[in-house]
């Protein structure tokens, strides 16, 4: 994952004692949150045909849906070296976004799956 283009803390002191913010690169910031998209969209898929060949129906499905992005985004704060702020500008970014676009892909995959593995 790209970094931001200082170091250390959020507020850095400068040689006359004024607090200057860190300054995000905004190339390394979308490829960190297209990192976080593609990784989400996978891991649904693959999730959703585990789910579809589990036979999971109902809210077990969802359930693990939930239960595997809440996995997902443990794993990707744990690749940034627990610094959010480092590579993002928020939690949400890590913990929140792609989370719908990843469910569609979910339900999609899983319905396959199921209907594959059980009905026919």
């Amino acid at each position: 994952m790209a970094g931001h283009s200082g170091s250390g803390s959020s507020d850095k002191k400068s040689s006359n004692g004024v607090n200057e913010l860190l300054t995000f690169n905004a190339e390394n910031m979308q490829s960190n949150m297209k990192i976080i998209y593609y990784s989400r969209t996978f891991l649904s898929i693959i999730d959703g045909v585990v789910a579809g060949i589990l036979g999971f129906t109902g809210l077990k499905g969802f359930v693990f849906y939930a239960l595997l992005m809440a996995f997902t985004s443990l794993g990707l704060v744990a690749k940034a070296k627990f610094s959010i702020h480092t590579y993002f500008d928020s939690w949400n970014r890590v913990l929140i976004d792609g989370f719908l676009g990843g469910l569609m892909s979910f339900v999609l995959f899983w319905t396959f799956a199921y209907d594959i593995a059980h009905i026919f």
